[in-house]
């Protein structure tokens, strides 16, 4: 699934997941490159339910989100599609 961020510096996130909720894949468009492959590769394997219970809610400096709270909320889209 393709989930479009909003008020962070990605503009994007490309989640698979697989039936049994499972990270496949995880690929941030924009952002901070070295970051967000760190993030990706450390929840791949993981289950999506356990991830957004870690990463939900985290905020970047005065913003009131975070790249991690985005790949939360793509995770909760991606579980409910």
């Amino acid at each position: 699934m393709i989930y479009k961020t909003h008020g962070t510096c990605s503009s994007q996130i490309d989640v698979e997941l697989d039936s049994n909720h499972v990270i496949q894949s995880v690929k941030f468009t924009g952002g901070c490159n070295g970051n967000l492959q760190g993030i990706s590769q450390l929840v791949i394997g993981q289950r999506a339910e356990d991830v957004i219970g870690r990463l939900s809610g985290l905020h970047c400096g005065a913003k009131n989100t975070s790249c991690p709270d985005q790949l939360a909320k793509a995770l909760e889209a991606a579980i409910a599609q």
